[in-house]
C-alpha cells in the first residue's frame, strides 16, 4: 500500500516527460558510443546536420528519422513522440 503511495505522489509532483528527439538521439549514441561524426558518415549527412539534431535546432525528415531509428536502435513510436 505504501509503495502505491509513492507512485501516485511521484507521478502527480515529479512526472517524466517523454523524451525529445534530440534526447532521444544523445542518448543513442551514448549508449552505442558513438560520436555524432560517426553517425552521420553512416546515415549520409554532414556532421553539423546531426550537431542541429542533437542540439534541437532541426528536427530530422521522415526519411533521416528511419535512418536514425535503424542505426540508432530508436523505435519510430519514440521518434514520433508516442
Amino acid at each position: 500500500m505504501m509503495s502505491d503511495v509513492v507512485i501516485d505522489y511521484e507521478k502527480e509532483h515529479f512526472p517524466i516527460g517523454k523524451p525529445t528527439v534530440a534526447q532521444l538521439i544523445q542518448l543513442s549514441l551514448d549508449e552505442k558510443n558513438m560520436s555524432q561524426k560517426q553517425l552521420a558518415s553512416e546515415i549520409g549527412v554532414s556532421p553539423s546536420r546531426i550537431s542541429d539534431y542533437v542540439s534541437g535546432r532541426a528536427e530530422p525528415t521522415l526519411k533521416i528519422a528511419r535512418l536514425l531509428c535503424m542505426t540508432l536502435g530508436i523505435t519510430p513510436s519514440a521518434m514520433l513522440g508516442y
